[in-house]
């Protein structure tokens, strides 16, 4: 499982006169998220400091900042920090500061670009990201409805029904579970359901 943004966003504030835009962008690889760096960088060239933080991979494996020309540490890292805290992945994280005058400090620098991060991923909302494995249950027709109560009770939607000498009712259970998911209707209806493991897919679920 992987938990990431809901989809590209930007969340604009200022921080003691000073403009901070945060840019979010979903990426699988370091050369899609340079290349978004570089992207913001050329469009907000005349940007006092484009600061950027991505971590990839399901256990955030590639992780990497960059200050770009604030003192090192009060910018790229804070920002790096809050997309580990928060468990993000595959997510390149960009904010661009366009000075208002006024000399904010190292803790006022971490705040801010920490702050912008923070604030922009509360605003745009998260999903994870799981495996799910799809589970063909063939039945007689006297089984139908108390199946179909049991998978409502189970939190699983029918995918597909079809109906001929029997009925085959499809539904997406997480990959993990699907072994115990197995195991509890052979149980329950004492071993009369024949059951089929199909296809895999990777759905979004809103958290």
């Amino acid at each position: 499982m992987t938990i990431t943004i809901k989809n590209d966003f930007i969340f604009e504030e200022e921080f003691k006169k000073s403009r901070f835009i945060c840019h979010l962008k979903r990426v699988t690889s370091e050369e899609e998220a340079r290349d978004f760096i570089t992207s913001i960088k050329k469009q907000h060239h005349k940007a006092n400091h484009n600061v950027s933080a991505f971590t990839i991979g399901e256990h955030q494996e590639i992780q990497r900042s960059s200050d770009d020309g604030e003192p090192s540490g009060t910018a790229g890292v804070p920002m790096l920090e809050i997309l580990k805290k928060r468990e993000l992945t595959n997510l390149v994280a960009v904010v661009t500061r366009y000075f208002g005058g006024i000399k904010l400090g190292a803790g006022g620098l971490i705040r801010a670009y920490a702050g912008s991060v923070n604030h922009a991923i509360d605003a745009v909302g998260l999903v994870k990201i799981v495996e799910q494995t799809q589970l063909d249950l063939h039945m007689d027709y006297g089984l139908f409805d108390n199946v179909s109560r049991y998978l409502a009770t189970a939190g699983l939607a029918i995918a597909d029904s079809v109906f001929t000498d029997k009925v085959i009712i499809s539904v997406f259970a997480d990959t993990a579970d699907i072994e115990h998911l197995k195991l509890d209707l052979i149980e329950k209806f004492h071993g009369k359901l024949e059951l089929t493991v199909g296809d895999k897919k990777l759905v979004e679920v809103a958290i």
